[in-house]
């Protein structure tokens, strides 16, 4: 999730940039750059550098870009490695026009065709780089005309500042499916991709929403929506400290990034899906069928949470694909002797790709001859940059310890993973895959959904925030989600959490069972339903509370526990990724309820990087 910034008016633009990109550090970057138009010389000064935001103050020290208008990004790299050429802001071929962009432009390739056999000629390997070079094509005299051009080429999520050495005294932004507000001042105004940027400047802003285009000027912003017409804004008022301004509004960073999800997904799956839903698109993998069969196994190698989407990941894999696959935690798969040979595939995850444990299984498979590949949210990270090929998810930066948004796009990926080797292998029908992808386009919608009401989660973390013990029981998928989900309870509350497969419960851990111990039952696998619903009685019995997690529709759960939780109904496969939330939303309330620093747990690290 990168950081926009943007500046129009009588002051000097690149001191606002600079400290505007200071306020969204938290937000996570690997490079930095400005844009400023020097009125004097007519000209756009681009000054950009991979690495802290030090490195780009550091590079114009003494020699500031002079100018009353620019723009400033700071980038966490999606398309292309984090490099000075594929940092922002870009440019097209004559330097007159120069655009900063979050998000993904799912057509860029195509674009980026067409706009080279017409001679243009590109400097980096970004999606963003196909916007200056499309404003260059469209302009005739008409900023905003052009810009309007730009806007019905392009396809994805965004957020977008162009800038334009004809215009120098206007910026034009817009968004889709991205964060972008404007700040009003006297004389001056201020674009950003977050309240942070300008809460030092003003506190008066209009918050863009989809498809609005807004021109700004130092003395006016007219907005109007996609077809040009008008739009009236309420001018919002920040009342928020600079510290609550950081979690745009939320106590903790972690709650922040519960309710990124829908955002995180939608991003991950951007350009994923054909737009028939026949199929999944992993163009940075471009397996063939004949590649996809000569696997004999597949290994899914992780730590913590990464590990448990590793295990619904197996799941995926085996179901859609079949293909037999061993899920390893990290630490352990290198000093078993593992079986592996040059028909293996091993797929490792890692939301920062730095785990170390992680990393050394990763060279241990490659030298023991397997096929690897990488599941990681960062480009150009350790592991991405040792495995053979890499699918990224697109979630963002991740403050908080506790992982949430990386669990759920991973996944995404993993899913995507299952059904594209499905597709090359032919083990799933037409009409299925057709159906299993329509409903994964609608997941980011019932995430949001999802998260709407959490009142009755609220009012478990406080009934039940003080137990010692809390126990998750599931079945198939559901039993790796409430390992998830017990992972989150330990790691952030303290409480002593365990996730047991509900089977299980007669072999031994029927005898924790005791009066009022909190027990959360996934029951979502319609396969095992019944099953499911006879292992909850036995808890039942042995007078517990049950917290009981369903999709909506279903009628019969509540006869059998104390509470139950809703999700949006969905196709079994997909719905971990809804029933995990409310687990996320139960540790982080019961942690509050204990008075625990959630963002930082005791004794964990963001990204474990020693053995």
């Amino acid at each position: 999730m990168c950081g926009i910034v943007g500046y129009v008016g009588d002051k000097q633009a690149a001191r606002f940039l600079i400290e505007g990109l200071t306020k969204l550090e938290y937000r996570g970057y690997d490079s930095a750059g400005i844009a400023v138009y020097n009125g004097e010389s007519d000209a756009i000064r681009v000054e950009k550098s991979v690495g802290r935001l030090a490195e780009l103050e550091k590079k114009i020290d003494g020699n500031v870009p002079v100018g009353c208008m620019g723009i400033g990004h700071t980038r966490w790299a999606t398309h292309g490695g984090p490099s000075d050429l594929n940092s922002h802001p870009h440019t097209d071929c004559t330097g007159d026009f120069a655009v900063v962009h979050n998000g993904i432009i799912e057509n860029y390739l195509a674009l980026k065709e067409e706009l080279i056999e017409a001679g243009h000629v590109f400097k980096s390997e970004t999606d963003t780089e196909v916007l200056p070079h499309l404003l260059e094509t469209y302009y005739e005299g008409d900023f905003e005309a052009a810009v309007r051009k730009v806007l019905r080429r392009i396809e994805g999520s965004y957020s977008i500042v162009f800038m334009s050495k004809a215009d120098p005294d206007t910026l034009i932004c817009t968004k889709q499916d991205n964060p972008l507000v404007i700040g009003l001042g006297e004389g001056e105004n201020f674009i950003a991709s977050d309240i942070p940027a300008i809460i030092a400047r003003t506190r008066r802003t209009y918050i863009i929403n989809d498809g609005e285009v807004a021109v700004v000027k130092k003395d006016s912003v007219w907005i109007t929506n996609r077809r040009g017409e008008p739009i009236t804004k309420k001018v919002f008022e920040v009342n928020w400290n600079a510290e609550a301004a950081e979690k745009g509004g939320y106590e903790h960073f972690m709650l922040k990034e519960i309710h990124e999800q829908p955002k995180a997904v939608r991003d991950t799956l951007s350009g994923r899906i054909a737009k028939d839903d026949s199929a999944v698109i992993l163009d940075e993998l471009k397996w063939t069928a004949e590649y996809v069969n000569s696997f004999s196994k597949v290994f899914i190698i992780a730590c913590g949470t990464a590990y448990h989407a590793g295990l619904v990941g197996k799941y995926y894999i085996e179901n859609l694909a079949r293909v037999p696959v061993e899920v390893d935690i990290a630490s352990e798969f290198r000093y078993r002797k593992p079986i592996i040979d040059d028909n293996t595939l091993t797929i490792v995850v890692s939301q920062s790709g730095e785990t170390i444990d992680t990393l050394a299984a990763l060279k241990e498979a490659k030298r023991l001859g397997s096929k690897t590949m990488a599941v990681t949210n960062v480009v150009g990270s350790s592991i991405a940059r040792e495995a053979d090929q890499v699918v990224y998810t697109w979630a963002g930066p991740e403050i908080a310890v506790a992982s949430t948004k990386a669990y759920t796009t991973q996944l995404i990926v993993m899913f995507l993973l299952g059904a594209y080797m499905a597709g090359l292998r032919g083990t799933v029908e037409d009409s299925r895959m057709k159906e299993l992808l329509g409903k994964l386009r609608n997941i980011p919608a019932q995430i949001s959904e999802t998260l709407e009401d959490v009142d009755p989660i609220k009012a478990f973390a406080q009934q039940y925030g003080y137990n010692d013990d809390v126990f998750f029981l599931g079945r198939a998928l559901d039993y790796h989600v409430a390992l998830e989900g017990s992972l989150k309870l330990k790691e952030i509350s303290y409480i002593h959490a365990e996730a047991y497969a509900a089977g299980e419960l007669k072999h031994g851990t029927l005898a924790l069972i005791t009066r009022g111990i909190p027990v959360v039952a996934l029951a979502t696998q319609r396969g095992v339903y019944e099953k499911t619903l006879s292992n909850i009685k036995e808890v039942k019995a042995r007078d517990a509370v049950v917290i009981g997690v369903a999709a909506k529709g279903d009628t019969e759960l509540h006869k059998y526990t104390d509470h139950v939780i809703f999700v949006p109904e969905t196709d079994e496969l997909l719905i971990p990724l809804l029933t995990v939330l409310p687990l996320q939303l139960l540790a982080y309330y019961t942690a509050l309820t204990r008075g625990c620093d959630v963002d930082k747990p005791r004794n964990l690290a963001k990204s474990v990087t020693v053995e």
